[in-house]
């Protein structure tokens, strides 16, 4: 029988009280390829926003030849993998407890490889977030912790290999060998949120067709640390329906450490593997930034993208600089060298810079009031589910 337990910090300040561990799941470093929907979504979000988008398309075409293309194109997250996972720390830490991080960025392992040649990190896991596909329409996203250190690399090799040739049944036989490896932990990662705009309706189908055939084969549910508190209570509601344990997972891509972590006495991460595999018990607790409004936190992930860090290595302090798009001949190169000097479009500066403008003073604490949800706040308080 699975048990999971979750607390909110916010009410219960010594929740790590009794603990030997803090782990950190799912977060992504500037080794994470993110597409730029974002930043379209956000002109359809903001009205004011979209025109000066326009704008931008068509001077980049006409000044530059260069036509946007958002599909080809992609940024990265500000911070390196070394700051990622000193940030992760340096919060589990202030619990008093030990920390364990395992950063999973997107369909690659470069991240958790170079932390590997860092004394203070060499033990940190080997994981990914893949992008499986699955049904024909969208992809779910695994973060696959803890493969085996002499062949995650055969792994990533299998797993883009069925990317680029997906089947529904090739899926299961990857899960089925996952599971297989003792000491990897395989967890379906905010399984309710519609990312590929298919439709609710449609993708809960497809989600519980997908537990179905491959529950067994995986480990827990995450609760995700980016998304609102009625996606999450689906997910507890799905994890009782297929009795599957729930587990943090912070999918920290800016500067605002993960809103949740796992609590364990696992002295490493393969003890705390164990513990999620054989005991089925998870201890999952939501740090104070989860109560914030949501829309405000999901507005400030959204300036952590276009905000200056000039305390960063080189290559991630400006936007243009984490930001890439193909050249005229087709090869990707960040902004940065992309256009003449250096300087954007005109209109491009504009939108950045109007972005970059809701962070700032008066306008932030507007705009936090303006988003803030108390009766979500009220309800998440009130929670009195086992």
């Amino acid at each position: 029988m699975a048990s999971s337990t979750i607390g909110y910090l916010w009410r219960d300040q010594k929740a790590a009280k009794g603990f030997r561990t803090g782990v950190s799941l799912h977060s992504h470093t500037n080794q994470s390829k993110e597409t730029l929907d974002f930043l379209a979504n956000f002109g359809n979000q903001f009205p004011v926003v979209r025109p000066l988008l326009s704008r931008m398309e068509r001077r980049s075409q006409d000044l530059h030849g260069i036509r946007i293309d958002y599909a080809a194109s992609y940024w990265t997250p500000p911070m390196t993998p070394i700051l990622a996972f000193e940030l992760e720390s340096r919060q589990i830490e202030q619990l008093d407890v030990a920390p364990l991080v395992s950063i999973s960025d997107h369909d690659n392992i470069h991240a958790p490889m170079l932390l590997r040649t860092v004394a203070s990190a060499r033990q940190i896991p080997v994981s990914v977030e893949w992008s499986a596909p699955y049904g024909g329409v969208q992809a779910f996203h695994l973060g696959i912790h803890n493969l085996p250190s002499g062949r995650a690399r055969e792994w990533m090799a299998t797993l883009e290999e069925f990317t680029s040739n997906p089947s529904d049944a090739r899926l299961t036989e990857i899960l089925v060998a996952l599971n297989e490896e003792p000491n990897v932990l395989v967890v379906f990662n905010h399984p309710m949120w519609d990312l590929y705009l298919i439709g609710q309706e449609r993708h809960e189908f497809l989600v519980n067709e997908f537990l179905q055939k491959n529950g067994a084969w995986l480990h827990a549910l995450e609760l995700n640390g980016l998304r609102h508190w009625d996606e999450n209570r689906a997910v507890r509601r799905l994890a009782e329906k297929w009795n599957m344990l729930l587990i943090s997972g912070g999918d920290r891509h800016g500067v605002e450490p993960n809103a949740n972590i796992n609590l364990t006495n696992a002295g490493t991460f393969t003890e705390f593997v164990h513990e999620i595999r054989r005991e089925r018990k998870s201890n999952v607790l939501f740090m104070p930034q989860y109560a914030e409004p949501w829309k405000h936190r999901i507005l400030q992930s959204t300036l952590d993208a276009v905000r200056s860090y000039p305390e960063f290595p080189q290559g991630s302090r400006t936007w243009d600089e984490r930001v890439y798009h193909p050249d005229r001949n087709g090869v990707i190169r960040p902004l940065s060298e992309l256009w003449p000097k250096g300087r954007a479009p005109l209109a491009f500066g504009w939108a950045i810079g109007l972005v970059q403008l809701l962070g700032k003073g008066p306008v932030a604490g507007g705009i936090r009031m303006a988003l803030n949800d108390t009766q979500q706040l009220r309800l998440a308080l009130g929670e009195r589910e086992a």
